[in-house]
């Protein structure tokens, strides 16, 4: 309950999610358990399939989470010591340790300040005879700049692997993410827009050899059983969440279809009130995992939004070249002032496909009292 004893407004609302899925998600949970085939059951297979159909692509390759299937695509590369690859620094880390952990360098280029996405002229800049890969990162569901991305890649030899975890189905001029670089990385953590009920993830590709190595390095690196062509780790999307998945998946697209119309009745509250709404590229369909506004006194505002009531959130507080493990890099405060001020004033509110227009309107409301007193 808020201040005046209403009901909060929830960051994401996976209870009344699954009231709408309850016996179908049960039904498939008790068909796994019968079964008793927990890992590698059929339908890992179903989802995969499904998925990769969903896409038009050729391969899809359940892993463990959205941070195995970063770290899984980027060691697919067969990188060397010393090999670059370029990255922004307003994402969840897990994007830049996949390149630390394959033992390559993370470089940071800064983002567009309106749709906070890779600026592609600062990634041009930032290639070097080192640089292997670049991974844009579709952040909150709006597409990253990919047409440009790609122009600048293609010529470079450079390959491209997609962060998608906030971005299913979000459209760059006509594709859909995910299948636009050589490698797409899904995350299917519960509060994303097709969540399961635990840790997953997803790579995605129609590059048969990459496709092959990915599925070698997430099985212990064998080839068949016991044969160990490659260092491997053991990273499995488990058969409960895959058919906690596909009960799922058939939704997605509605679901999508809601987050739109949701951010569309923000978009017109909003319109008259002094904050930064993020921007929409020409040609970019986003899906609006979250939708960020910015503020001048953020802390303060969002102290006071949850205090009434409104669980919104902040994504990301920190930027990522400022954080004490990679201190080595030399970035110092000041590198990526776009990243960098975004981080100091964005705020979440809440979104999700079954808030109504009046739980919209309260969040804008609460919103409102606070910019009149401060």
């Amino acid at each position: 309950m808020n201040n005046h004893g209403k009901p909060a407004i929830p960051f994401v609302d996976l209870g009344t999610q699954f009231d709408s899925l309850e016996t179908e998600v049960m039904e498939a949970v008790r068909a796994v358990a019968k079964s008793s085939a927990f890992i590698r059951g059929a339908p890992v297979q179903e989802f995969e399939q499904a998925f990769a159909e969903l896409h038009g692509a050729q391969h899809a390759i359940g892993v463990g989470s959205g941070t195995d299937a970063l770290n899984l695509s980027v060691q697919a590369l067969d990188l060397e010591p010393g090999d670059e690859i370029i990255t922004v620094p307003n994402t969840w880390i897990s994007t830049a340790f996949a390149i630390s952990q394959a033992g390559a360098t993370p470089v940071f280029v800064d983002i567009d300040p309106g749709t906070y996405q890779m600026d592609p002229e600062q990634f041009s800049q930032a290639i070097t005879e080192r640089t292997k890969a670049v991974i844009p990162v579709h952040m909150f569901g709006h597409p990253a700049p990919m047409d440009k991305l790609e122009k600048i890649c293609r010529n470079k030899k450079i390959r491209i692997i997609e962060d998608v975890a906030q971005a299913p189905l979000a459209n760059s001029d006509g594709r859909t993410v995910g299948t636009i670089g050589s490698l797409g990385c899904f995350s299917f953590y519960p509060s994303k827009n097709l969540g399961a009920y635990g840790d997953g993830g997803l790579v995605l590709t129609s590059d048969d050899q990459l496709a092959e190595s990915v599925r070698q390095l997430a099985n212990y690196g064998q080839s068949e059983t016991y044969n160990h062509v490659q260092i491997g780790i053991n990273s499995r999307l488990d058969t409960l969440q895959a058919a906690i998945l596909l009960c799922k998946l058939p939704k997605l697209e509605s679901w999508t279809k809601k987050r739109r119309t949701a951010a569309k009745v923000y978009d017109e509250l909003l319109a008259s009130l002094p904050i930064k709404r993020a921007a929409t590229a020409e040609g970019a369909q986003p899906v609006y995992h979250l939708y960020v506004i910015e503020v001048d006194d953020r802390d303060n505002c969002l102290r006071w939004l949850q205090d009434n009531g409104v669980m919104a959130q902040v994504h990301y507080p920190s930027v990522i070249h400022l954080q004490e493990c990679y201190q080595h890099l030399g970035y110092k405060k000041g590198d990526f002032p776009a990243a960098e001020k975004a981080a100091d004033r964005m705020i979440s509110l809440p979104i999700y496909p079954e808030i109504t227009p009046d739980q919209i309107g309260r969040v804008v409301a609460t919103l409102k009292e606070f910019l009149e007193v401060a």
